[in-house]
């Protein structure tokens, strides 16, 4: 890619091609479907309280609603979801998924046993595929190299976003009415959005930003295989790594993060009108500066080595590790949600690193999909293992620990740090194998 030495003045006029109005406008509209998504997502988690009481569910079931149930439809969806994005228009691919799970979400205000929370949920979990692996290679098309971590870290704020809304949303609707009106509202002013987004975002060109092509439109329309790209995705040792060790990450982030709020609530003592304010200032300041903080971080050291995408999320879990521990420790709510306020930070660093490295890897043609494939293993194995685990160790150690079974089962995930710190090391020596030019794949 660095052709031509002998011509000083290309790198000025390709390094940095201006970002128009355009592309903030779609960052903007496609950020705040990502809220939508998320705050969709963490309801349930935020409401579990309420929930349970209403529905008579264990913490096994509440555990599988927001894990293995959701993740399953989730994940595979997206695979066929990527792969018509990646030949038809993915703009309106995402607002057609922000409608089925909008609606999707309606039905769980409406349900009246488990069972129909579940199939809600599942549904929810099939339009939830259709939103974010478009929304990556959109962004990424709109973007130029170098302004793409900071841009796909912008998008990234979309959960701890979405997770505080959420929060202060969820809990004081439920506190004056009821958590069926939370979901019923929020699904509402997602049917709004659908409609609303195929006018406010243009389709851009697939790959018109990449680094110079001098000219070779062409290359552009050429449609990638579906197991060609499948192919390509699992022998790729950068993209299979980055994928495992995201999806070991999740584990702990969606395990706490599905349990937190009941955690804290029922083994700490906290009570709904706290969780609406103090929990979800917790989440948007610690998971939000996270996230915002890593998008920059990738764009300053990615240019110096490409090992930076794989050491920045190795070294923010190994400081966060202490601060997960002392938090599950802590004997009382508010010194809980300092110390959660560590986690929150540093445990999403891995989010806009393998994101961007996945998208900067890949070919034009190939983003939606490898999208896709990344968000399929990595949540298959953090949504559909994290929530579902840790609902099944409460439990489990209940009978024996009554008054802290939620407490134990968290500890339980301290060794999966290690796990996901030792996967993106391993990364990293692969990465520094390579060339350690970011873009040159």
């Amino acid at each position: 890619m660095s052709a031509t030495p002998i011509e000083p003045a290309d790198p000025p006029a390709v390094a940095r091609p201006s970002v128009g109005r355009n592309a903030w406008v779609a960052l903007g509209v496609l950020w705040f479907i990502y809220v939508l998504n998320f705050l969709d997502r963490q309801l349930l988690s935020i409401l579990a309280k309420p929930i349970q009481d209403a529905l008579n569910i264990t913490d096994g079931q509440l555990g599988l609603l927001g894990g293995l149930y959701f993740a399953f439809f989730y994940c595979f969806i997206a695979i066929p979801v990527g792969w018509l994005a990646d030949r038809t228009n993915r703009v309106r691919v995402v607002s057609i998924a922000c409608g089925i799970w909008s609606a999707a979400t309606i039905a769980c205000g409406l349900s009246r046993n488990f069972g129909q929370l579940a199939m809600s949920r599942m549904t929810v979990g099939f339009g939830e595929a259709g939103g974010v692996p478009p929304s990556y290679a959109i962004i990424t098309d709109y973007f130029p190299p170098g302004r793409r971590g900071m841009a796909l870290g912008i998008f990234n704020l979309g959960p701890p976003v979405g997770a505080a809304l959420g929060i202060a949303f969820g809990a004081s609707v439920a506190a004056a009415f009821s958590w069926r009106d939370a979901f019923i509202a929020i699904g509402v002013v997602g049917l709004v959005v659908a409609l609303v987004t195929p006018f406010l975002v243009k389709e851009p060109r697939r790959g018109g930003l990449d680094a110079a092509k001098t000219a070779a439109p062409a290359a552009s329309p050429v449609r990638a295989g579906f197991w060609d790209t499948v192919k390509m995705f699992f022998s790729n040792p950068v993209l299979v790594l980055a994928s495992l060790g995201s999806g070991v990450t999740q584990i702990v982030t969606y395990g706490l993060g599905n349990f937190a709020v009941l955690f804290l609530m029922r083994e700490k003592g906290m009570e709904l009108g706290d969780v609406a304010l103090w929990y979800a200032l917790v989440v948007a300041i610690g998971m939000g500066g996270g996230i915002f903080a890593s998008g920059w971080l990738i764009d300053k050291y990615t240019k110096r080595t490409r090992k930076a995408y794989a050491l920045l999320p190795a070294v923010s879990l190994s400081l966060a590790l202490p601060f997960y521990i002392a938090f599950v420790w802590a004997p009382s709510w508010p010194l809980a949600l300092a110390l959660m306020l560590g986690p929150n930070f540093l445990n999403y660093f891995y989010l806009s690193s393998s994101v961007a490295l996945v998208q900067e890897e890949v070919k034009p043609n190939q983003r939606v999909m490898s999208g896709a494939l990344l968000l399929l293993v990595m949540n298959f194995i953090g949504m559909g293992v994290g929530p579902t685990y840790v609902g099944a160790a409460s439990d489990f150690f209940r009978a024996a620990h009554p008054e802290n079974s939620l407490q134990i089962a968290l500890y339980t995930l301290i060794p999966v740090y290690l796990v996901a710190i030792g996967l993106f090391l391993w990364l990293a020596r692969v990465l520094g194998r390579k060339t350690s030019k970011p873009g040159a794949a």
